[in-house]
């Protein structure tokens, strides 16, 4: 009996260790609006939320995000892309921490601790695109390598009009 119970647990544990594939989160769901996200590191999962789904429509919305980080943040860039039926329609770059410049407050962390951002973000866009798309979202740091991925699912029929 032991013998079978040792045997499910490893099964268990490899099973789990193999796996590369997070869930998939629901930021928001309202009528003509729905956010769904899931980290696109297969070694980290992210927690992603926004206050109201209703104030994704504004230019500017409070947003909690949260990870405790693989790597440390000298710099720290960001990509990313809008894909459209499986094709990238649009890029966008940017540097958010670089040595004496930094964007951001948890510029500087070190690998382990935690990073935990709430507050108001500003998408710099008159209003969110209608239709279902993806936003593909990259942080790299000063070396390259994933500090946090994510690709968020859209579903926009908010009328603007």
């Amino acid at each position: 009996m032991k013998t079978s119970n040792a045997l499910v647990l490893i099964l268990v544990l490899l099973s789990i260790s193999a796996s590369t594939e997070w869930p998939t989160h629901t930021v928001c769901k309202e009528d003509n609006l729905e956010i769904h996200y899931k980290s696109c590191d297969p070694q980290q999962d992210l927690a992603f939320s926004i206050d109201r789904c209703s104030d994704v429509a504004t230019h500017t919305f409070n947003i909690r995000a949260a990870m405790v980080l693989r790597h440390s943040i000298k710099e720290l860039y960001v990509k990313a892309d809008l894909i459209i039926g499986g094709k990238t329609v649009l890029s966008y770059s940017d540097t958010l921490c670089e040595p004496g410049h930094s964007q951001l407050i948890f510029c500087g962390k070190k690998k382990g601790e935690h990073l935990y951002y709430e507050g108001p973000v500003t998408l710099g866009i008159k209003e969110i695109p209608q239709g279902e798309y993806t936003v593909s979202a990259r942080l790299t740091n000063e070396d390259h390598v994933t500090v946090a991925c994510a690709d968020f699912t859209v579903k926009n029929y908010l009328d603007y009009y």
